[in-house]
């Protein structure tokens, strides 16, 4: 009675949701590598790679194929299990934020409707923070573990720049609730596509989010715990092959999905700005294709905005990336949650 009970659609149609977003994650980290590449060489007047295959594209396989063959190298001193166990965190909870974005708009397949979201739950907003203060974690017991101090300084200086950041971060959000009402992700976006994008209402807000992402994902300028003029390498100094490769993997991957997160929250997610998708009158299967690419369109955006950022702003002082966090984007970030609170008020009397 219990197997009959269980919902194998449901599993099957989860599992390869979760399948294709993984796969999905790490293709877009493998290119935004040869990406970051091609606009660096482009921002310099120079080619970029262009030696392995046409125009260089196969040039993130070899860069892989590289780090899969490189000599695994566990050093002696460390706490071999938290050695191991910090790359694979940082890589897991970069793939985790996912589950909650909805992709674009259901389907139906027979007579189910289908959403294109792995997880639709209630505190959408709360499991993204959670996961993203988890990552600190990934950091921190890498740079601990390999029992190096120049690992170790740049383990704590992530950890409190992350923490540091994810204050304005989620003050800036709370601007962003009072809005739309609601912690669920898809009524997030249903709300926008009723109301217009929250950009429109919140750009003090999503200017705050976009820096404070810069710092979570440990993008220039805020890299302060890769500074290799200081930290040699920073946190990931002793890390060698393919558990150096998690953790530049993960890095990307948070791009990725900080660039989606932003889309939906602040962009109206997978809808097309002053088009109706329902009035085109073809099957929603094409709906759904059509908002998955928009909404990955803009988050590719982002991805660029990424990069362009980090070749063109120089990295900061450590002290001024701390006076930032505390004594600019934090009072900034109370001061748009209050005049929106106020706001609302007003519009409600």
């Amino acid at each position: 009675m219990f197997l009959l009970a269980i919902d194998w659609f449901l599993i099957i149609e989860k599992l390869v949701l979760v399948a294709f977003i993984v796969t999905l994650s790490m293709i877009v980290a493998m290119y935004a590598t040869y990406g970051e590449r091609k606009i660096a060489g482009w921002m310099q007047d120079r080619h970029g790679p262009n030696r392995a295959g046409p125009f260089g594209l196969l040039q993130p396989l070899a860069d892989g194929g590289k780090l899969f063959f490189k000599e695994e190298i566990i050093p002696s001193v460390s706490n071999k299990f938290l050695f191991i166990l910090g790359p694979a965190l940082a890589m897991v909870t970069a793939l985790l934020t996912s589950a909650v974005i909805p992709w674009g708009p259901s389907l139906t397949i027979g007579d189910r409707l289908v959403p294109v979201q792995i997880a639709d739950i209630n505190i959408g907003i709360l499991y993204v923070f959670g996961v993203v203060s988890l990552g600190v974690y990934g950091i921190m017991i890498g740079g601990w573990a390999s029992n190096n101090k120049f690992s170790l300084l740049a383990a704590i200086r992530g950890a409190s720049q992350m923490v540091s950041y994810e204050l304005p971060m989620g003050l800036a959000l709370i601007a962003v609730l009072m809005l739309s009402g609601d912690l669920q992700m898809s009524k997030i976006v249903a709300g926008q596509l009723e109301n217009g994008w929250n950009i429109v209402y919140q750009p003090i807000g999503f200017l705050i989010f976009f820096v404070c992402a810069l710092a979570e994902c440990n993008r220039t300028p805020f890299d302060l715990a890769e500074a290799e003029n200081e930290l040699n390498m920073g946190y990931h100094q002793e890390y060698s092959s393919m558990k150096l490769g998690f953790y530049l993997f993960a890095e990307y991957i948070n791009m990725f999905i900080s660039g989606v997160v932003m889309a939906t929250l602040y962009f109206g997610g997978y809808d097309i700005p002053f088009v109706n998708e329902a009035s085109w009158g073809i099957a929603d299967y094409w709906l759904s294709i059509i908002g998955f690419v928009v909404l990955l369109s803009k988050a590719f955006f982002f991805i660029f905005m990424f990069m362009w950022v980090r070749w063109t702003v120089p990295r900061f002082r450590y002290d001024q990336l701390m006076k930032l966090g505390w004594k600019s984007l934090i009072p900034l970030a109370l001061v748009n949650m209050l005049v929106t609170a106020a706001v609302i008020l007003w519009l409600k009397k």
